[in-house]
């Protein structure tokens, strides 16, 4: 594989094309706005720049990195030459449903496609194509960049052939490929998003605050973040849609998402990405809400 293209520039997108980007790749970064495209080529290199500082990156590799990656605002003209398309779209079952629908008239018939979904079922995914066979999951952690795992999904028709590029080709990225079979959640969000669900449940039951529960989770399991900052992060609409696959796909209430996020949710505090969530976040600093907010009454 020569040439990757990338559907959607927000974190996960731009993550996802600085990797290849980085590591030799011809990217296509598609996104239908060129002000997002604007915006995630000035984080990829705010980020090429901070591993520069760090000594992880020389300049030559910086500007190389960058030459790598050319931006579009059209799927055909994006995606034409792609061996390898990698969906990082919104996490919405419809978009991607329709993404996965036009790639099939864009793409080279032997062109793999693959998602960055979190929990939609790849099967349903490759469903819609031309290619079931040739549909995978790429699931990379955020920040792509710095977090080694990619959780790779193995749909109900997707070929070895295929299984075995996609994992081989995660390890030419520097990373440790996971392969996981396509069931709700996969194994990350199956075992993460209960957890957090249960956080927030802890909170608004009134077991504890939010200080409290990510001080006890991050000393006492040795986690690098509480479960209610880590929510805000992933970003709390994320983490419903999630619980609600979950809840869906198994029929089983113990992945029933809290009232409390749902409330959060209908608020507009959506975590870091609106400035709140449970902290209140200011150029990335944090800072306390006042705990009674989040009480069952």
């Amino acid at each position: 594989m020569k040439k990757i293209a990338v559907i959607g520039s927000g974190t996960m997108g731009n993550g996802i094309a600085h990797v290849f980007a980085q590591h030799g790749f011809s990217v296509s970064l598609i996104d239908v706005s060129e002000e997002a495209l604007q915006r995630a080529m000035g984080t990829i290199t705010k980020n090429l720049d901070r591993m520069l500082s760090k000594g992880s990156l020389t300049e030559e590799q910086k500007e190389h990195t960058l030459r790598n990656i050319a931006t579009y605002t059209s799927l055909p003209e994006g995606v034409r030459d792609a061996d390898l398309v990698v969906e990082a779209a919104t996490e919405n079952v419809d978009l991607k449903l329709q993404i996965f629908r036009d790639l099939g008239s864009h793409t080279k018939p032997e062109a793999i496609l693959a998602s960055n979904t979190s929990s939609i079922s790849i099967t349903k995914i490759a469903a819609v194509t031309d290619r079931p066979d040739k549909v995978i999951g790429m699931h990379f952690m955020n920040p792509v960049p710095v977090m080694k795992l990619v959780e790779v999904i193995r749909g109900y028709s997707t070929s070895d052939e295929v299984t075995s590029q996609i994992m081989e080709l995660s390890k030419q990225l520097g990373k440790v490929p996971a392969l996981a079979n396509d069931y709700p959640g996969f194994v990350a969000n199956r075992i993460l998003m209960p957890m957090i669900n249960e956080a927030i449940y802890s909170l608004f039951e009134g077991v504890a605050g939010v200080e409290e529960i990510d001080t006890i989770m991050k000393l006492g399991m040795a986690h690098p973040m509480g479960p209610l900052q880590l929510a805000d992060f992933i970003g709390l609409d994320v983490c419903l849609s999630i619980l609600q696959v979950l809840h869906d796909g198994f029929g089983n209430p113990k992945y029933a998402p809290c009232p409390l996020l749902v409330n959060m949710v209908q608020a507009g505090h959506k975590g870091i990405k609106s400035g709140q969530g449970f902290y209140s976040w200011s150029h990335g600093t944090k800072e306390l809400i006042v705990a009674e907010r989040f009480r069952k009454h």
